[in-house]
């Protein structure tokens, strides 16, 4: 800086310049503070610096850059700067292109969709205005019928007003649809005209519900036809009451009321009201109720009772001339690993046996065969272990002929006696097939004379039942066995009516993942047909798909085919009946009523009645140990057996129960039960599902999995045996007599004893016999050999013995000295 006279002064140069700031107080107050400003020093390059000096390196180019970089360098950066900027450009591009493209995929899709849905609604419209116009030309052509009935039914001598025919009027036209007016207001915003100012205004069609999707009731029709044949006669007669015989179920709906006295629905409600209840159409009243007004209505009561809705599937005879021959249907039955299954595999040439776990049959399958005659049989394979018994006994119910499959070379077993018993009380000729016959032990002789002692009498013994000797194996016997099988059905002449409702059997039923709940039917009257409306059991559906044993979709099953059937609301059991109805709400009736009977009759099994009768199954309750298990199966059948087998586990002490089994995967809810009550869950060729699973880790709760119904029923029996309390038996290990009793000092009367048999034991348990009576059973106190307390004392020694709480002890008293062992029982 330099003073006014130019001297300069000394100073930092640049370092900072005097100003002033005003500073605002309150009240108005402000003062003047002279404050420096700080510049920033900036350090320029002198021009002309050397290269690669200590210094800041040179500008190229006339720009800045940091000191220490070469040019060479300085040009590599510059270089790779304009080449990132290059790409970063590129693939700015690339991705705009990329959005671009996506966008116009989005609206070529968007448009594709709008036209698509354009044009269906466009068919629809032109559909439902082309069955409107059919049925207003039919209430014409109706009405105007009526019209020359009723003036062609005029007397001559009426008034000339009755005697004059009516006008043809024209009948208004149908209001038009909301889909028409649309698409007139559409067409004319097209050609400039506005129709909008119309649209918020109340048409006659619209407010008589003429161009909905409204139908009116049967009853509805008729007084609109009464109406207008009063109006063609040409005066306003009162017309005649029809009394009508109503039939009343237990419970009805208000609406079903009113359509069986063909009444109005409000004048049926509003006497309902006038009684003091407030109901409305879609509301259950009881018969008592219902049969009041019925009566204020004039009409006639026709009581009927719940199980009157079973009425539509009873049986129909069928007439001579409507039936035609049909396949037989054979089962094969036998003792459990006697070939059945591996004779029917050599029959229709499939691997069957292979998936089935362990090579037992697990499930009931149902089979066509065609022989090289062309002859068709229908063939159900049942399982041969005793578990499945209730399974055999309804393949013996739904068949025609029994072949009875016995091994060779192990001849008649249990359940060969058993598959014996079923066919004789379903009264079906039976064929003895001799399996194994190709094995060295093969006795064939035998068998026959082992079946003679259940009156099974073959044809080599002189007897009217046919044998075979066959080989699964090698395919020895079966043509023989096949023209047996057609020979016997000849002889039956089995004929059935395809004409008719369809009538079948549940053979096997099951819950799948993917298809939801599935039934193998035999058809055994009728054609089952895609459609049909059916009740099977408590379930009802419509046949959503039909899948024969060769896994293909057919359209129809004539009477003795065996299809799996899709579209049931639930699993069915295995032996139900299924019966083809008119309509769904027969099916749903029959169903529900059905399902309430069954749960009226487990109700009524469960409830004791009496007094005595409840504290006695309390009593029973406290003394039975119980092992509650769930269970899950694949299929019905299997459940079934599965849970009979469990009601055969246990004693009077230990039994095996069933909170619940199901068919399907384990789900959350089977989880939640067993954590509940403590059960274990058994899953027989099911698993669970992640949730399920993940549930069970965290609770705590066993899932245990089987493909083999005798693992299952073999773990449960070994869980149930450790229930049952231990066998406590008494090893006794001696005796000692008492020869004096001593009274020592803080122990109490001690005997002097002399063991004369066996060995004494301090912790052995001990009784005290006096005239070999059992005056006391308890433990010693001490044991002593001298004034030393020993362990045990052994025979023909000397002895001091006291015991605990007891001190009544007398010369010549015998000792007797026993060991109590725990032994585990275990269920046979």
């Amino acid at each position: 800086m330099s003073d006014s006279d130019g001297k300069k002064t000394l100073g930092l140069r640049g370092s900072s310049r005097p100003g002033n700031v005003k500073q605002s107080f309150s009240h108005g107050r402000t003062k003047n503070v002279v404050v420096e400003t700080k510049r920033k020093r900036v350090v320029v390059p002198k021009p002309g610096a050397a290269k690669g000096g200590s210094g800041a390196a040179p500008s190229t180019s006339g720009s800045r850059r940091p000191a220490g970089i070469s040019d060479a360098e300085m040009e590599r950066r510059l270089k790779a700067l304009q080449a990132a900027k290059a790409r970063e450009a590129e693939e700015t591009a690339a991705r705009a292109a990329e959005e671009k493209a996506r966008e116009e995929e989005r609206n070529r899709r968007r448009a594709e969709a709008e036209a698509k849905e354009r044009e269906q609604r466009e068919a629809e419209d032109r559909a439902k205005a082309k069955q409107e116009e059919e049925e207003r030309k039919k209430r014409e052509a109706e009405v105007a019928k009526e019209r020359a009935a009723a003036a062609a039914a005029a007397p001559a001598a009426d008034t000339p007003r009755a005697a004059r025919p009516a006008p043809n009027k024209p009948a208004p036209a149908a209001a038009p649809r909301k889909a028409d007016r649309e698409r007139e207001q559409r067409q004319n915003r097209g050609k400039g005209q506005d129709d909008g100012r119309r649209s918020g205004k109340l048409t006659l069609g619209q407010a008589t519900g003429g161009g909905g999707n409204r139908h009116r009731s049967m009853a509805s029709m008729k007084r609109k036809q009464e109406r207008a044949r009063q109006k063609a006669m040409g005066g306003q007669v009162e017309r005649e009451k029809v009394i009508r015989d109503v039939q009343l179920p237990e419970a009805i709906v208000v609406s079903e009321l009113a359509n069986r006295m063909a009444e109005r629905v409000g004048e049926v409600v509003k006497s309902l009201m006038n009684m003091g209840m407030m109901v409305t159409q879609n509301q259950t009243i009881d018969a008592d109720t219902a049969e009041l007004i019925i009566e204020e209505f004039g009409h006639k009561v026709v009581r009927v009772s719940a199980s009157d809705v079973e009425d539509v599937i009873k049986e129909i005879e069928d007439k001579e001339d409507d039936l035609k021959p049909r396949p037989p249907v054979i089962t094969i039955m036998g003792h459990v690993d006697h070939g059945k299954t591996s004779l029917l595999d050599a029959i229709r040439d499939a691997r069957v046996v292979a998936g089935e776990a362990g090579g037992i049959t697990q499930h009931i399958g149902a089979y066509q065969v065609k022989t090289e005659s062309g002859t068709v049989l229908s063939f159900l394979d049942t399982p041969g272990h005793a578990a499945f018994t209730s399974m055999r006994s309804r393949g013996a119910q739904v068949t025609d002929i029994v072949v009875l499959v016995v091994a060779a070379d192990d001849a008649v077993m249990p359940q060969t006696i058993e598959a014996i018993n079923h066919a004789k009380a379903a009264q079906v000729p039976m064929i003895v097939a001799i399996n194994k016959i190709d094995k060295p032990a093969a006795d064939p002789t035998k068998v026959r004379t082992d079946l003679l002692q259940h009156e099974v009498v073959v044809e080599a013994m002189s007897g009217d039942v046919q044998d075979v000797e066959v080989s699964a194996v090698t395919g020895q016997g079966l043509d023989e066995l096949l023209e047996a099988i057609a020979l016997q059905s000849e002889i039956l002449e089995l004929k059935a009516n395809p004409d008719r409702a369809a009538q079948g059997a549940v053979i096997e039923a099951q819950l799948d993942v993917g298809r939801g709940p599935v039934a193998t039917v035999l058809v055994q009257n009728g054609t089952l047909r895609q459609g049909d409306i059916f009740v099977v059991g408590e379930q009802y559906g419509k046949v959503r798909a039909l899948i024969n044993d060769k896994g293909e979709r057919v359209q129809e099953a004539g009477p003795s085919v065996p299809v799996e059937v899709l579209g049931l609301n639930g699993t069915p059991e295995a032996g139900d009946v299924l019966n083809v109805t008119d309509t769904e709400a027969q099916a749903r009736e029959i169903a529900e009523y059905r399902e309430q009977a069954a749960k009226d009759k487990r109700a009524a099994a469960g409830a004791a009645t009496t007094l005595e009768q409840l504290m006695q199954k309390a009593k029973d309750d406290e003394s039975v140990s119980e092992l509650p298990i769930l269970l899950k199966a694949d299929v019905q059948g299997s459940a079934e057996a599965i849970v009979q087998a469990m009601e055969k586990i246990g004693n009077d002490e230990v039994r095996v129960r069933v909170l619940h089994s199901g068919v399907g995967a384990i789900t959350e809810t089977d989880v939640g039960l067993a954590e509940a009550s403590g059960a274990p869950i058994m899953g027989f060729n099911v698993r669970a599902n992640a949730s399920a699973r993940n549930t069970a880790n965290q609770k705590s709760v066993e899932i245990r999995y089987y493909s083999v119904i005798y693992d299952l029923v073999d773990d449960v029996k070994a869980a149930a045996s450790g229930l049952l309390s231990a066998e406590i038996r008494e090893n006794f290990i001696g005796y000692a007599q008492i020869k004096e009793v001593f009274k020592v000092t803080g122990i109490g009367k001690v005997a002097g004893c002399l063991v004369t048999e066996g060995v004494a034991r301090r912790s052995a348990g001990v009784r005290l016999l006096r005239d070999n009576v059992v005056i006391h059973e308890g433990t010693l106190k001490t044991l002593k050999r001298f004034k030393d307390e020993v362990s045990e004392v052994q025979s023909g020694q000397e002895c001091g013995m006291a015991f605990e709480n007891y001190d009544d002890v007398r010369p010549n008293d015998v000792i007797e000295i026993f060991e109590r062992e725990e032994v585990t029982r275990t269920l046979d």
